[in-house]
């Protein structure tokens, strides 16, 4: 099955095509089982007769869903895995920009300039897990519906909003104005335990560039610079990791 909708697909790769379309693909059963649980942002599944059998209560619980067997090479194509698991679903695109930022938003992750796609797909994930109420991509990051960003997100991209704002400061002003604290998570200020960090109250984690940090512009408008404190002898967290303390912590603190 070499079809058009096959090619379609498999253009969905390229950054600029999803940009044109409005769309992309997400894969695996853990993904895909997310992405049908949202109304509307399924188009259609490719799957191989295995998955098929494997996952064939999705088709019934979905009866108008358009759903595509196809060979194993066919899927291969189309997947970004290396191991792909036999099922991908093409979908609408699911980020926003700021002006759909939640009412009474009381934490926020804010990925500025991010490049590598585990990492932005692991603070995605992080920031689902510890109940944040959106994830703002900020700046020349990567395309959160890069393949191997919805990969490493493993479902959470379908559970709260993601939003996309190229102005950096911008997105910082505004949430500042949303009423939100605005926290850098960067070295050089206070360490995350001092006791003038107050972690109930709504706030934005900022989380920088994996090689260079923030720039000092971002720094500049943050209310505090907070560093995660190293007990041990490491150099530093890896981003997804200190996004994962900071996070957590003000989670900790505001379910407290």
């Amino acid at each position: 099955m070499r079809s058009a909708r096959v090619k379609h697909a498999r253009r969905l790769a390229t950054r600029a095509f999803r940009a044109k379309t409005g769309e992309f693909l997400t894969e695996g059963p853990q993904a895909v089982r997310e992405a049908l649980a949202e109304p509307g942002v399924v188009i259609e599944v490719f799957a191989t007769t295995d998955a098929t059998s494997r996952y064939g209560q999705w088709r019934e619980e979905h009866p108008d869903l358009a759903w595509h067997v196809v060979a194993d090479d066919v899927l291969a194509e189309i997947a970004d895995a290396v191991q792909p698991q036999g099922v991908v679903a093409r979908c609408h695109d699911v980020t926003g920009t700021l002006d759909a930022l939640p009412a009474r938003t009381r934490l926020v992750v804010v990925c500025a300039e991010i490049r590598d796609p585990g990492n932005l797909g692991a603070v995605i994930r992080c920031a689902d897990a510890a109940g944040a109420d959106a994830v703002v991509v900020a700046g020349d990051s990567v395309d959160p519906l890069n393949p191997k960003v919805v990969r490493s997100t493993a479902g959470s991209l379908f559970h709260l909003p993601v939003l996309i704002e190229r102005d950096l400061g911008r997105a910082v002003e505004t949430l500042k104005n949303s009423g939100l604290q605005v926290f850098a998570a960067d070295g050089g200020g206070r360490l995350l335990h001092d006791a003038a960090i107050d972690l109930t109250a709504p706030t934005a984690w900022v989380m920088g560039n994996e090689a260079h940090g923030l720039p000092d512009a971002v720094r500049a408008l943050a209310d505090e610079i907070v560093g995660v404190p190293i007990y041990g002898r490491a150099e530093s967290l890896n981003l997804a990791t200190a996004a994962a303390v900071c996070v957590y912590a003000s989670a900790a603190a505001m379910h407290r």
